[in-house]
């Protein structure tokens, strides 16, 4: 499993905006000088985050972006996997929903470490929170 700079950086985005919380609407100028991320590519990753529902938003001159609950309620799994579509350590088709599940999954002898990796993986992001970052407690 590779975590793309896009998740990378929404993390980034959501660390900073935590940051600044009690500061109100954070612009995308802001966030992007402090982060040195490019505004484009900032805006696809906010973008992607205010979707999700893990942002709110308002338009206009003193407009940006904020958390839309506090730091302690945003845990690293549920970022990531939002943006990096999941979190599978494998590319593997048994974690598929569907059709496309691997027809050999049931003799794999593999799979099951694969599947323990998996739950371990995202437990341990689950369990970390913006404000744990924030605070250094990982």
């Amino acid at each position: 499993m590779m975590i793309s700079t896009k998740g990378t950086y929404a993390l980034r985005v959501m660390i900073d905006l935590a940051q600044h919380e009690n500061e109100g609407y954070i612009s995308l100028k802001s966030i992007a000088e402090r982060q040195k991320v490019s505004m484009k590519y900032l805006e696809s990753i906010v973008s992607l985050l205010n979707k999700g529902g893990m942002l709110t938003s308002l338009r206009g001159k003193d407009g940006g972006y904020m958390l839309k609950k506090t730091a302690d309620e945003y845990h690293i799994g549920e970022i990531l996997r939002l943006t990096e579509g999941g979190l599978t350590p494998v590319s593997c088709h048994g974690f598929s929903d569907g059709d496309d599940e691997c027809s050999n999954v049931n003799n794999c002898l593999t799979f099951p470490m694969w599947q323990k990796l998996d739950f371990l993986i995202n437990q341990y992001l689950d369990e970390v929170s913006l404000r744990d970052l924030l605070e250094g407690n990982v």
